[in-house]
């Protein structure tokens, strides 16, 4: 068997289009295409570039087409969750999607709590409580008599939108639909009588759609146009975590993990793998949640702030026009190495910080909060650096204890996928606040998820288990033993850490 797959991976700051290779046992990924993506702030409001994503797209599809042409058999998107854009009458789009940053919903929580109370919204859902949760945007849209409401004929997600552009097919694939909080994760359909109690309306969310599930060919002027005219659209888990974890490489037997994941961008998206929902006073109390994985397991997990910090602080500088010792503008590496000099357990932060939320200038907000909580501002730039890399590594400590008690078993090993892979310092030091062993890879986790869906769904990979043991026979892993020397400093610098967190 040789056969090609495309997966267009888009994140919060970038895309990209990879094509797999895979002969039956292995994949070989080939990245051929990459773009920018950022919000675009119009009137005092962020929105997602819809039409650029789009015409990037299809450069994209050009560029696979012009190589593979009628290898390619299918492609898949997947994207991150909660975000959405209405069609009207006739497919017609209503505007383009906001950004989850966008501030319309600071404060939206609290007045959802006085028309629903907060355990009732936990048990329909088993969501875990973010501002920027699909419920928020919608009730806001209410708030504010949003004529769209009025108007629109069909939710597309952002994943769904680009399948509806790709191949005509309005669907709403399960994994995103379970990251709004409009979707009860037991019954596995829409919590239409919640919804009806925030008086948003229901007519425009039809039944999910299950990750496989062929769409149909491309519109035939994009076949036509991109070279690509025997390829399906197949749904891959769109919601990006669910590709991330479908791709983690564990051998432990289906529902049973040993392990935690960490889906490391510019969100760590960190938890344990479950056979079905787990909607109890743990899970509400620590604030999880409950998504949908592929092939009928659930993601339970929590959000956490994560690279995001970081590449907040580099675009920063390099706006500000800081340059390294090259006289080029601040890249990876620089702060890989700004961070190793910079004295460790100085100052901690707390990743999820509401001021941390928002673009801005990341290390000015990161000095204000450690002044405001007593302790030592970092003076330079590699000592906020490394208080952003050492509180991460203590959040996922923190998250993991949880895991722990929601499982009721000991986790052995942390698995990280994505590109956050690249960051072994702090892979290091997550191996060393929580003493446990840490394994990165594959980087490009997403993008392997989407494809081996999409060959699940042509039927050349019979599920999860074969998938991982093709994601182990196909790619290289780092591994990191925590530093037992280094134990002692780690538990000190996480009381301090708790202390801040309270």
């Amino acid at each position: 068997m040789n056969k090609s797959y495309l997966a267009i991976d888009m994140g919060a700051s970038s895309g990209r289009h990879v094509v797999g290779h895979f002969d039956g046992k292995k994949i070989e990924l080939e990245e051929l295409y990459r773009f920018e993506n950022g919000p675009v702030e119009m009137n005092g409001s962020l929105y997602w570039d819809l039409p650029g994503l789009w015409k990037s797209v299809q450069t994209g599809l050009r560029a696979v087409g012009s190589k593979y042409g009628k290898q390619i058999a299918s492609v898949g998107v997947d994207t991150w969750g909660v975000d959405f854009a209405f069609l009207g009458r006739g497919g017609e789009l209503l505007g383009n999607p906001y950004c989850y940053r966008d501030p319309r919903t600071d404060g939206a929580m609290e007045r959802a709590f006085k028309i629903v109370p907060r355990e009732e919204i936990f048990a329909q859902t088993g969501l875990q409580f973010m501002e920027f949760n699909s419920l928020y945007q919608l009730m806001v849209m209410k708030e504010r008599n949003s004529p769209l409401l009025d108007v629109a004929q069909r939710l597309l997600q952002i994943p769904d939108l680009f399948h509806w552009l790709l191949s005509g097919v309005e669907s709403n694939e399960f994994t995103n639909a379970t990251t709004t909080q409009c979707f009860n994760p037991t019954t596995r359909s829409w919590a239409y009588s919640l919804l009806k109690k925030f008086g948003i309306p229901t007519n425009f969310l039809p039944p999910t759609t299950e990750p496989g599930t062929t769409l149909g060919k491309l519109r035939s002027a994009l076949a036509e146009d991109s070279g690509l005219s025997d390829a399906n659209v197949v749904l891959p888990g769109t919601h990006d975590t669910a590709s991330a974890v479908f791709a983690v490489p564990s051998a432990s037997k289906l529902g049973t993990p040993d392990w935690a994941y960490i889906s490391l961008g510019t969100w760590a998206l960190m938890g344990i793998e479950s056979p079905k929902p787990v909607v109890n006073d743990v899970v509400s109390k620590f604030n999880f949640t409950n998504e949908g994985g592929v092939c009928g397991t659930t993601r339970i997990l929590k959000n956490i702030c994560g690279m995001w910090l970081l590449q907040e602080c580099r675009r920063v500088w390099n706006q500000q026009g800081k340059k390294n010792a090259a006289g080029q503008p601040i890249d990876w590496e620089d702060m890989n190495i700004m961070t190793a000099n910079a004295k460790p357990f100085v100052t901690f932060i707390d990743p999820d910080a509401p001021e941390f939320a928002k673009p801005g200038n990341m290390p000015q907000i990161i000095r204000d909060y450690a002044k405001r909580t007593g302790q030592v501002v970092p003076e330079t730039d590699g000592a906020v650096l490394r208080a952003i890399v050492e509180s991460l590594a203590l959040k996922f400590r923190r998250v993991l204890s949880m895991c722990e008690e929601i499982g009721g078993r000991r986790i052995e090993t942390i698995h990280v996928v994505g590109g956050g892979v690249k960051n072994k310092l702090l892979l290091q030091a997550t191996a060393d606040a929580s003493g446990r062993r840490v394994v990165g890879g594959p980087i490009e986790g997403t993008g392997v998820g989407n494809i081996l869906m999409q060959a699940i769904g042509a039927g050349d990979v019979s599920g999860v288990e074969e998938a991982r043991e093709i994601v182990r026979n196909s790619f290289d892993v780092v591994s990191f033993e925590p530093f037992a020397n280094d134990a002692s400093a780690w538990d000190d610098a996480y009381e301090r850490f708790l202390a801040i967190l309270k």
